[in-house]
């Protein structure tokens, strides 16, 4: 069951502007990466559900940051069974590659929050009539980049919008996502890189989370 109430969550996701994503195979190289994302500053952290019985690091993960200060959500989720078994393993937060009316009302239930992946403004309105309060916008690139949010925030002001899959972890792009409006993003690989996990660097991606925070706050100051 979820520690966070989705209300807790969703303000989280606004209030950092970022929600870093990845998935190890390894319980303890994944423990190493959240304690260097919650380290860095971030309070959200996304376990994509990527891997064979990758669920079993998920709730290793829950159990162990159980008493931590940090938001565990799943990502990569694209149907309603899956979502069952993320949420009865602790999951605070779904977020998938699609949208899925069925993984919609099988968070609702349990009132917790669901960014599907969104590619067109109608499928971002549909996740809206399904009370998703962040959209995810996927693959982000793809989709339009910066210019594809200014141009869905121009009708539709109250949309908030999370783009991933095309975000890098540079001044300039971030700059760019938060002056289009985005209200949050979320970063993979170009931040938790291979490089740094195989050489054990977890200073680096708590530094390089630390970073692209203050790039967020300086483009929200700006």
């Amino acid at each position: 069951m979820a520690r966070y109430t989705r209300l807790q969550v969703l303000n989280a996701m606004v209030e950092t502007g970022l929600v870093p994503v990845f998935y190890h195979a390894d319980v303890d190289t994944a423990i190493r990466i959240v304690d260097a994302c919650a380290a860095g500053g971030a309070k959200l952290v996304e376990f994509t559900n990527r891997g064979d019985l990758a669920y079993e690091v998920f709730v290793a993960l829950v159990k162990h940051f159980a008493k931590r200060d940090v938001i565990l959500g799943v990502g990569s989720v694209v149907d309603p069974g899956t979502a069952s078994l993320y949420l009865a393993s602790g999951a605070n937060f779904v977020v998938g590659p699609i949208l899925n009316p069925e993984v919609a009302k099988t968070c609702n239930r349990r009132k917790v929050a669901y960014s599907p992946g969104c590619g067109s403004a109608s499928e971002i309105s549909q996740a809206e009539e399904l009370g998703c309060e962040i959209v995810k916008v996927f693959p982000a690139d793809c989709a339009g980049g910066p210019e594809f949010v200014k141009a869905i925030l121009g009708p539709c002001p109250w949309t908030s919008i999370m783009p991933t899959g095309g975000v890098d972890a540079t001044k300039e792009s971030i700059t760019n996502w938060f002056k289009a409006g985005v209200s949050c993003v979320g970063i993979g690989s170009k931040l938790i890189t291979k490089e740094a996990i195989a050489a054990g660097d977890y200073a680096a991606i708590a530094a390089k989370v630390k970073q692209v925070l203050a790039w967020i706050k300086e483009a929200r100051g700006a």
